[in-house]
């Protein structure tokens, strides 16, 4: 069983069910120990999601999958509060954060988990948004910086995922959008 697909044992409404009287914790983890912390709460009885998608590269003609967490650095527990502490004591762990708003947080990783059930193509939305300052990466314009006036892609839609600042993104066609 992979780490990655923890949640895909069930359907994604029944473990929410499930788990509606735990409480939802963020793990922030070393760097690259995110599957390390799940493999621990595993052995803990502790649920652990670790939204992940696929990502491919080529290697000499072969083309290699790997399963990438989409919110690197971060895995998502529910637990009672009682269990803070076996999670603290995981030397891959780096601070573990309380939710305040578990209704919240609970619809928006929902939300999240459902697109990668779907397999909608989703990946780690940047953090830019209109008035940041940003260098240009790529191209001709290779290292300028600006201030960004304007983003536009009516095409991608954020699920944002508020407590830790990040967005996943998701490639919806324009006539499937309406406005709210």
């Amino acid at each position: 069983m992979s780490v990655c697909s923890v949640l895909t044992l069930w359907p994604l409404a029944r473990i929410f069910r499930l788990m509606s009287e735990l409480l939802w914790f963020v793990a922030h983890t070393k760097p690259r120990r995110e599957k390390k912390v799940v493999e621990h709460c595993q052995r803990q009885q502790i649920a652990a999601t670790l939204p992940c998608y696929d990502s491919a590269h080529k290697y000499r003609g072969k083309t290699v999958v790997f399963r990438k967490p989409l919110f690197p650095g971060y895995v998502f527990l529910q637990m009672e509060t009682g269990k803070k502490e076996s999670v603290r004591q995981s030397d891959h762990v780096a601070n573990l954060l309380d939710v305040f708003d578990q209704e919240t947080f609970q619809r928006q990783l929902q939300d999240i988990l459902l697109a990668l059930d779907a397999k909608v193509g989703v990946r780690l939305a940047p953090a830019i948004g209109e008035g940041m300052r940003v260098r240009i990466k790529t191209g001709p314009l290779q290292g300028i910086e600006g201030w960004v006036e304007q983003r536009s892609g009516m095409t991608t839609v954020l699920l944002r995922l508020d407590f830790i600042n990040q967005a996943a993104a998701v490639k919806i066609d324009a006539d499937s959008l309406e406005l709210i």
